[in-house]
């Protein structure tokens, strides 16, 4: 019988992160995921590369 359910990532996400916003905040994150057809998760992985790219930049 063949295997049933869903096919195992290639790079699994198993690292939990955490963060608490105040109202204003959240309301500005909800603003940009909805004009931009996101998820809030998809947001913040998106501005967290941002971050993470600008910093790769300056050390060069």
């Amino acid at each position: 019988m063949a295997k049933m359910g869903r096919p195992k990532s290639e790079k699994p996400k198993s690292n939990k992160v955490s963060v608490r916003f105040d109202e204003e905040e959240y309301e500005r994150l909800k603003q940009f995921a909805v004009r931009n057809h996101k998820t809030l998760t998809e947001a913040v992985r998106e501005g967290v590369g941002l971050l993470l790219s600008s910093e790769d930049m300056e050390d060069e």
